[in-house]
């Protein structure tokens, strides 16, 4: 499979940032990637012992689709949070400063008022942890032609950015990521990622990624046409590599990837 995009999210549930480059490491996650989430009032994660939290506890988009509206940005030279609505950069704060954090808070409650059920406070992800909807959310790939087939099934489109995938390939035929549980996949420097589980879908995937419209029933369709809910998969990596767009990931037989 050729890697044609990368994506990284920063904010869990705010929007991607398209990456050149991406340096994976043994054991962990894709860079850069759901460092922080939002938490919508108390949410009882102890940054001291991290548990893997429901994402109902956080500002997410299969709540809060004006979440889709907003452009967000972190740069992490500076550790600022950047946000733009409507072409005008409505936020800039250091996500490490009680004064960042406190323009943060202000920022959502004048945002989504109606959704919040607390104060919405930013919450770091501390060292060998990040805010993914799954404990096996290491790195996400997603199959372009899975979704152009689900385009052609449904007779509309589907950005493939609703699955909020790190990793966009194509070279596969659709839906073939599914038989790829359990095996490994090569890639370049030595890479090599060992796929875990298939990922499924909710209904965050309803929401456009551009306009914030709730104008589609993905799981739904998934369930109708394919007989699952699933669209992508999760990987953890077993030795680090750097990818760009144009790389190659080639499957790796589980008995191969045993020995």
């Amino acid at each position: 499979m050729r890697i044609e995009m990368l994506y990284r999210y920063p904010v869990k549930g705010l929007s991607p940032e398209r990456l050149d480059t991406a340096e994976l490491t043994a054991g962990g996650y894709f860079p850069g990637d759901r460092l922080f989430a939002i938490e919508n009032g108390a949410s009882g994660f102890d940054p001291a012992e991290p548990v893997h939290q429901p994402k109902i506890k956080y500002l997410m988009l299969m709540r809060d689709e004006a979440l889709a509206r907003l452009r967000s940005r972190y740069e992490d030279a500076r550790d600022e949070l950047v946000i733009r609505q409507d072409d005008r950069e409505v936020l800039r704060a250091a996500t490490a400063t009680e004064e960042g954090r406190a323009a943060i808070t202000r920022f959502f409650q004048g945002f989504i008022p109606d959704s919040l059920r607390g104060v919405p406070k930013l919450l770091a992800a501390p060292p060998a942890y990040r805010f993914t909807d799954s404990r096996s959310g290491f790195v996400s790939i997603i199959n372009l032609a899975s979704v152009a087939d689900l385009e052609q099934r449904i007779g509309m489109a589907v950005d493939p950015r609703r699955f909020r995938g790190n990793l966009l390939v194509g070279g596969l035929d659709a839906w073939a990521e599914n038989d790829l549980v359990g095996q490994d996949l090569a890639g370049p420097e030595g890479l090599r990622l060992h796929v875990i589980k298939r990922i499924e879908r909710c209904a965050a995937t309803n929401v456009d990624p551009e306009t914030g419209a709730r104008d589609r029933q993905i799981p739904k369709a998934l369930m109708k046409t394919y007989g699952h809910v699933d669209c992508g998969i999760y990987c953890s990596v077993i030795t680090g590599g750097r990818l760009v767009p144009g790389s190659l990931l080639t499957p790796v037989p589980a008995e191969a990837a045993s020995t």
